[in-house]
């Protein structure tokens, strides 16, 4: 998932992408291969900036399906559809610059996991030599 999928024109349609990306992941998760839901860049899509940005319903509606998953991993639903069997447990990780501009209790300890990274001079290098190298750059 990207910030732009998770706004939408529709009411509800990025929550519903979310679950049904998870229940995606929990089916090859079930056939025995490894799988997450990664979205990138979370806070862009789902956070608050301040009083010149809007609210939105998709914004409280991705925040409380993710809040759901969280509390309720093993029994996410799709709308209109009602499946007794758990569903595997499905890593979810997220990437952001500013998670404060989050709903407090998504990222409240128990909830989320938190990993900052702060690169040093080493890792910045690597991460350089990976984007270059297909380019044939010198190094």
């Amino acid at each position: 998932e990207c910030p732009g999928e998770l706004e939408s024109g529709n009411a509800g349609e990025p929550a519903k992408l979310i679950r049904q990306r998870y229940r995606e992941a929990s089916d090859i998760i079930r056939k025995g291969k490894m799988c997450c839901l990664f979205i990138n860049d979370l806070d862009a899509g789902a956070g608050r900036m301040g009083g010149t940005t809007q609210y939105t319903v998709n914004n409280q509606m991705v925040n409380a399906t993710l809040m759901n998953i969280a509390d309720n991993p093993t029994s996410v639903q799709l709308p209109g559809m009602y499946n007794k069997e758990d569903n595997a447990r499905v890593p979810i990780i997220v990437t952001g610059n500013d998670f404060s501009t989050l709903y407090a209790p998504l990222i409240r300890d128990g909830r989320m996991e938190k990993l900052h990274w702060a690169p040093n001079r080493e890792d910045r290098i690597g991460v350089c030599m990976g984007i270059f190298r297909t380019d044939n750059c010198p190094m």
